[in-house]
């Protein structure tokens, strides 16, 4: 079975998940006002090309080191439900569910797994290849954990994933927005720029590639429920 792979932050979401998670991890007072700032300066250069991925991660994990991966998966469903959801192009929806008739969908994303998976179970997706974080027990130090997905490491860790999945590119899509992307979208069949940036744009011109531009889903407010999802024990666990 052919694969249909997609990136997911301003591809299938019209909106980067990860700065969706800072908004919410500073609602549940995990984070100061000022996360988001930072984390907004951190997404300039990732548009550059400019950004240390690391530095990145241990920014974004840094108010969770005292909640445990059991206590942080639990809350999830809120987060998406609450941040994600309604920013998902109805668009992407329907193509996932035409390819998913005929495709394996893959999910492959340089974001955190635990966002990443929370993401793709809303969109019926299983597969799904993201940033691994180390953990010391049931707690994320804030490294990474093995190769990265972002720029050539989703070549690496896609080809890593077809041997033990006894799959091939053959006949494989890749729908991405993003010029970081380009090591994967040169790899595969059929290549598709989707909502691309500047730079992708000018290259699938170029190439003649696929261009699709989704409508973006109207704002709605990111959070409409003022109840907290963390214990005091969870915040300052130690």
């Amino acid at each position: 079975m052919s694969l249909a792979i997609f990136d997911l932050d301003e591809t299938l979401i019209a909106a980067d998940t990860c700065s969706l998670f800072c908004q919410f991890m500073v609602a549940e007072g995990l984070a100061g006002a000022d996360f988001i700032e930072q984390d907004h300066r951190m997404m300039e250069l990732y548009n550059a090309e400019q950004l240390v991925l690391s530095d990145y991660v241990d920014f974004l994990v840094s108010p969770l080191k005292h909640t445990s991966c059991a206590e942080i998966d639990a809350v999830m469903p809120v987060f998406v439900e609450q941040y994600v959801v309604s920013r998902i192009y109805p668009e992407a929806r329907e193509v996932l569910a035409e390819l998913q008739q005929s495709r394996r969908t893959l999910i492959i994303s340089a974001t955190p797994e635990f966002i990443v998976r929370a993401v793709a179970n809303s969109l019926g997706v299983k597969d799904v290849l993201a940033i691994c974080l180390e953990t010391d027990g049931d707690y994320y130090t804030g490294q990474i954990d093995g190769v990265p997905t972002f720029r050539e490491g989703k070549v690496t860790r896609l080809h890593s994933w077809l041997e033990d999945q006894q799959e091939s590119m053959d006949g494989a899509q890749f729908y991405s927005d993003s010029i970081n992307d380009l090591p994967l979208l040169e790899q595969v069949q059929f290549p598709v720029a989707t909502n691309p940036d500047a730079q992708l744009l000018a290259i699938a011109n170029d190439r003649e590639w696929p261009v699709l531009n989704w409508s973006r889903p109207p704002l709605t407010d990111s959070n409409p429920n003022s109840e907290k999802h963390f214990t005091e024990q969870e915040l300052t666990h130690v």
